[in-house]
């Protein structure tokens, strides 16, 4: 299991990112190349065997042991009105996925995961990002490797998810630190809330940023003076799963806002990532460009919990099905290439 022992065991693991497999991808390629179908007709579902392939070093790789993580967060920020739901919501929720009742529960059942529920601290929301670092250098370690602690040795395909009301703000405003632009640009209505709330999420953003841009000096720091314990802890599941070497399913806007300060630090982390899908989520669009990453769906969601995550792990099955189950031109005596 990956643990980092201190904040400069993070900084260190996110420098000295493992690479994909270049072997394995061309053993890949070659057998796409001998399969019963006019080259490149599966579209994106090939290059998702091949991504698949150099991160599991192998010709045909499986997606058969899926691990979904769902971390649960309350932030103080939520007392400036920025959600529509009040905070207790979040235990609410977390106790509905326990009980097997919520979308990620049905959707995660689907794809075949292994769904595991992680809640962090939630009697203890971190500090108003207004006023004061989210959490102490302590509880940011803490979450990452509680993140961390979820990759199991065994996996093939990771994705995580979130619970945590309010937390579109803190994701709004680390997207806003690694890749610039003004708080309008990255803050959206969320859980669906009024012109009003809008306008003090807006101002937020802004008021966290003025306070502590100038001390985010690395991916850590930033976590822990913008983020939360929940998006810390996503944080720490995909740096945990790059070092080793499993791929990545990242799920709607707060999971790629856990991504955005590791990236600002190390583009390359993304390369062990395939985005699920392209949320409602205002900013999700500008963030997946920025990270590099085109989206597999386009369905208009906008719930968290790992969702789009899990529907998209059915398009990867799919393609690892086809690539490793299709008869080669030879097996199948068919003559030429078609």
């Amino acid at each position: 299991m990956i643990r980092f022992e201190d904040r400069d065991g993070f900084q260190a693991a996110l420098a000295t990112l493992p690479g994909s497999d270049a072997t394995a991808i061309d053993a890949a390629a070659a057998r796409q190349a001998s399969l019963t179908k006019p080259a490149g007709s599966l579209g994106r579902l090939e290059e998702i065997a091949l991504f698949m392939a150099g991160w599991q070093s192998r010709e045909c790789p499986r997606a058969d042991r899926i691990r979904a993580a769902i971390f649960a967060g309350n932030h103080g920020v939520a007392a400036r009105g920025v959600s529509a739901f009040p905070a207790s919501v979040t235990a609410q929720m977390v106790a509905n996925f326990q009980s097997g009742g919520a979308a990620i529960n049905a959707l995660a059942g689907a794809c075949g995961a292994d769904l595991v529920i992680v809640p962090l601290s939630l009697e203890q929301p971190t500090a108003d990002i207004c006023e004061a670092p989210a959490m102490t250098e302590a509880e940011c370690l803490e979450a990452l490797n509680a993140g961390a602690a979820v990759v199991p040795e065994d996996c093939e395909l990771l994705f995580a998810g979130e619970m945590g009301i309010a937390n579109t703000t803190p994701a709004a405003a680390l997207c806003l630190h690694a890749f610039g632009g003004e708080a309008q640009d990255w803050t959206g209505r969320g859980t669906g809330i009024d012109e009003a709330a809008l306008a003090r999420k807006t101002e937020a953003v802004r008021v966290a940023l003025a306070l502590h841009a100038s001390h985010c000096t690395d991916a850590f720091e930033t976590l822990r003076r913008l983020g939360g314990r929940e998006i810390a802890a996503m944080a720490g599941a995909i740096l945990a799963a790059r070092m080793m070497r499993v791929p990545v399913l990242l799920d709607g806007f707060i999971c790629g806002a856990a991504v955005a300060p590791l990236a600002r630090d190390n583009p390359a982390i993304t390369q062990h990532c395939l985005a699920a899908h392209c949320s409602a989520e205002a900013g999700h669009a500008r963030l997946l460009e920025k990270l590099g990453l085109d989206p597999l769906l386009h369905l208009g969601m906008r719930l968290g919990e790992g969702s789009g995550a899990a529907v998209a792990a059915q398009l990867v099955r799919s393609a690892l099905a086809a690539h490793a189950h299709m008869a080669t031109f030879a097996q199948a005596a068919v003559a030429g290439a078609l």
